[in-house]
């Protein structure tokens, strides 16, 4: 399954830019995925979902934006901060 692959570098991606600490923060994940890029949207998804769900993450979730061409990257992290003003 080829989009397992692709989930497993999307985590490793958030695993490299994040500290330790701020892992179990992570509450989402964007993604932008194209219609040409070679990958079944939804089996992606449930990928990710099944990842993100895990440790280091615990509660993170994938935001999955469809668009046009062969566009697959990570768009943000949205971290978690505790802070009453977000």
């Amino acid at each position: 399954m080829h989009e397992m692959s692709v989930a497993v570098e999307v985590c490793r991606l958030a695993e490299e830019r994040l500290s330790p600490v701020e892992l179990p923060q992570l509450i989402t994940v964007g993604i932008d995925v194209g219609d040409d890029a070679g990958l079944e949207p939804d089996n992606l998804l449930f990928c990710l979902e099944a990842l993100l769900a895990a440790p280091p993450f615990h509660r993170a979730r994938p935001d999955m934006t469809r668009c046009s061409g062969d566009v697959l990257r990570v768009t943000y992290l949205e971290l978690d901060d505790d802070r009453q003003d977000d």
